[in-house]
């Protein structure tokens, strides 16, 4: 089995080691990796994994560690999966990417020198719910998609590194990626012109968004995030013939197709989500698999779109008139 290491100690590093200790038999839960080795050793200690480290550097050394999930702010991705990739591991990298295309295309060529893994964990682009919305919208149930909407909301604006500037804090990299995946997800990259604006926060980071995006092909996306406030976090996928309701964007539960009746509604079709162990497995297992094979990139978020995504963002926070501190 490949040995996972996890470099940074935060939240997300938890819901990862309670997923690769979930998978029996898939992977080897192998290291830790703390700016304080007595976190670091707890979290060792409380998770069972192999071995901790006080610092990422010690880590990246061990020739024992075959992948390593970058779980540090969005603003020490690129630094990190440089690091990760120069000591010759295969990196997945948390969403978003990196802070900006600048530094996203850094690690991509990287990674095409080293001839490594390096993916990016936005848990959605890998999860069985995006099979499942993509062979509906393909059967024709709701006939042409002319419209979608999305919206994703948390009350999260009291968590430090979200307002703060220096660690890329704000809604667009760590909420609205996953409004602007899904609409990506659904209706391509054609896209003939994006709208954004923002409300700020006093510390000069984005609090909500809003988003317009018009396709070439006469489609439109509405999209809308906010770390102040609890939404419905749903996902709407219009047709000329019906429409289709994703339950939670964010990791989608259940998956519903409709006919319009009137003033109401006809349920035609209706998925259920598969069980799961966080939902993180699947970009694990997307890992191990390209790891096997040789690959540089996964197939469900290749560097192409992570690319992509990064440019719409980009392009967000020009219009916002944010730039982080480290940019300048």
């Amino acid at each position: 089995m490949l040995r996972f290491a996890i470099l940074g100690a935060g939240s997300i590093a938890r819901t990862m080691a309670d997923t690769v200790n979930g998978m029996k038999g898939e992977i080897e839960p192998y290291a830790i990796a703390a700016r304080d080795k007595n976190r670091a050793e707890a979290f060792r200690k409380q998770y069972g994994f192999a071995v901790s480290y006080g610092s990422y550097e010690e880590m990246l050394a061990d020739p024992m560690v075959d992948l390593v999930y970058i779980a540090v702010p969005h603003s020490h991705h690129h630094q990190w999966t440089l690091a990760a990739l120069n000591a010759g591991k295969n990196v997945l990298c948390e969403k978003s990417f990196a802070a900006n295309e600048t530094q996203a295309r850094e690690m991509i060529e990287l990674a095409e020198r080293k001839h490594l893994l390096l993916t990016e964990a936005i848990w959605t682009r890998y999860q069985p719910s995006r099979k499942i919305i993509d062979d509906a919208v393909k059967s024709g149930i709701i006939g042409d998609i002319r419209t979608v909407s999305a919206n994703l909301g948390y009350p999260i604006s009291h968590v430090e590194r979200m307002q703060r500037p220096e660690l890329a804090g704000g809604s667009l990299l760590d909420l609205s990626v996953y409004v602007l995946n899904f609409a990506s997800m659904v209706l391509g990259d054609s896209i003939r012109k994006l709208t954004a604006t923002c409300v700020k926060t006093d510390t000069g980071v984005d609090g909500q968004d809003n988003f317009c995006l018009e396709y070439e092909n006469g489609a439109m996306a509405s999209l809308f995030t906010t770390m102040y406030v609890p939404t419905n976090r749903m996902g709407l996928i219009c047709g000329d013939k019906g429409f289709i309701e994703v339950e939670n964007i964010n990791n989608p539960q259940k998956i519903t197709a409709f006919r319009q009746e009137g003033y109401g509604k006809k349920e035609i079709a209706s998925w259920n989500v598969p069980k799961q162990i966080t939902g993180y497995e699947y970009e694990v297992r997307a890992s191990i698999k390209a790891i096997e094979e040789g690959r540089i990139e996964c197939p469900e978020m290749p560097h192409s779109e992570t690319l992509e995504i990064m440019r719409q963002m980009d392009e967000a926070r020009k219009q916002f008139g944010i730039v982080f501190p480290f940019e300048r």
